[in-house]
């Protein structure tokens, strides 16, 4: 196998970019200041609303699947690797919040289905912990009458459509029990939508793929195009009579990963209505980043391939790899590139914010925590942002979009639920 390592020119630049990352987040925060009051007194009249935060799942891995493994009330950012407690939400001006119930994508889909519901049990158990500080919303309506009276309306996004086994029955049983969006695939492509992280079978949707589509508009559950392939969200758009979402991705063209929006997809936004809400993945929003995570990966498979069966070699030579290059860190300048960017494309109405805490390793200096988004906000402010901008990308344009999806759903209340079902031959070997 052909040795793949980054040249020392590209060390060097990683290096730089990693000392600029260093400090940028302080440089940024400090600037933005006097901006930050202005922010929060904006974020009282509108909802700042995350489109996908994976506390549940983190709840589950690490704390035995029981919000009171861990005092929520408590600042956790020194005692536990967590990104979201209740101080920091408050201190973030947090208004809604999309929790994520997401299982991985190597589950068989029987076991996903029993995980997602289960997650969604999480999400219900973490609101009965803490109803003083939350209230589960299924409508925009709700999510505005929860936020006006001082508590952190909490919604459910279902991540990767495999969660439904084929069967729209299933999926008319998650929206029942709260599921507002549902992202069609995760990392690997399902059996009737193409992932952007696997090989294609579908060349986008197959024919159940839109029935899938179509039966979401019917109940009023948002389709969300985070983690599908560029095909498949050509397809989805063109199928759905209501607007889509991204609850968690940002621009291919800023950062060239494939879980990222693609400008002919970002100029399809104003006519289908939908909205992009930037993630803060390192991977997805820095360059630097991505391009280490790749050489990174291509030298952890040549030293599996050198060493079969020895893991301890495996791991000496990661160790001695990853000290001769150090990974770079992402910035909030990288973030506000990616927003500026759908800005440009997709235009003011289509950018919202999915930072995806609690479901990534590391996240950008200055966005450690959820407590972040008023220092991402007022830095938008200093550069010439208006109050109506931020109030847009802050909650205005997601509740748009929901009462987009939810007009739909009401002009299809006579239609019958759908009885499509995938054909036996349909699912790939």
């Amino acid at each position: 196998m052909i040795r793949i390592a980054l040249s020392a020119k590209l060390r060097a630049s990683l290096l730089a970019a990693a000392s600029v990352a260093v400090l940028a987040g302080p440089v940024l925060a400090q600037t933005s200041q006097p901006q930050e009051a202005r922010v929060m007194q904006i974020l009282k009249r509108t909802p700042l609303i995350d489109g996908h935060n994976d506390l549940p799942w983190a709840l589950r891995q690490g704390f035995g699947n029981d919000p009171h493994g861990v005092d929520l009330n408590a600042n956790l950012s020194t005692s536990t690797r967590l990104h979201t407690d209740i101080p920091r939400l408050r201190a973030g001006g947090v208004g809604g919040q999309f929790w994520s119930v997401y299982v991985p994508a190597s589950m068989a889909p029987v076991d996903a289905a029993k995980a997602t519901f289960e997650q969604i049990d999480t999400v219900k158990r973490i609101v009965a912990a803490h109803p003083e500080t939350f209230e589960i919303a299924t409508t925009a309506d709700d999510l505005v009458r929860i936020h006006r009276a001082g508590k952190i309306a909490s919604l459910i996004g279902m991540e990767g459509g495999y969660s439904i086994d084929d069967s729209l029955g299933l999926l008319r049983e998650f929206y029942d029990s709260g599921a507002r969006y549902m992202t069609l695939t995760h990392s690997k492509s399902t059996t009737w939508a193409d992932s952007g992280t696997d090989a294609p079978k579908w060349n986008g949707l197959n024919a159940f793929g839109e029935d899938v589509v179509r039966e979401m508009n019917r109940l009023g559950m948002m389709v969300d195009l985070s983690h599908v392939s560029e095909a498949t969200m050509v397809d989805a758009i063109r199928v759905s009579e209501a607007p889509v979402i991204f609850s968690h991705s940002s621009a291919r063209a800023v950062t060239a990963h494939p879980r990222n929006v693609p400008d002919a997809v970002l100029r399809q936004m104003e006519s289908n209505g939908g909205i992009v809400m930037v993630t803060f993945v390192p991977g997805f929003v820095s360059e630097a980043v991505r391009a280490a995570g790749a050489a990174r990966g291509a030298e952890m498979t040549r030293l599996t391939a050198l060493n079969p069966g020895d893991p301890a070699a495996v791991k000496a030579g990661m160790d001695a790899w990853n000290a001769a290059n150090p990974a770079p860190k992402a910035t909030m300048e990288d973030v506000i590139a990616h927003i500026q960017h759908v800005r440009d494309v997709a235009g003011i109405d289509h950018v919202g914010l999915g930072g995806d805490y609690d479901g990534v390793d590391s996240l950008p200096v200055g966005l450690e925590g959820v407590d972040g988004y008023p220092r991402l906000l007022a830095e938008l402010m200093r550069r010439g942002w208006s109050e109506a901008d931020i109030r847009k990308i802050s909650g205005e344009n997601l509740l748009r979009v929901m009462r987009g999806v939810e007009r739909v759903a009401a002009s299809k209340s006579a239609e019958r639920p759908s009885l499509a079902k995938l054909p036996n031959d349909g699912a790939p070997e």
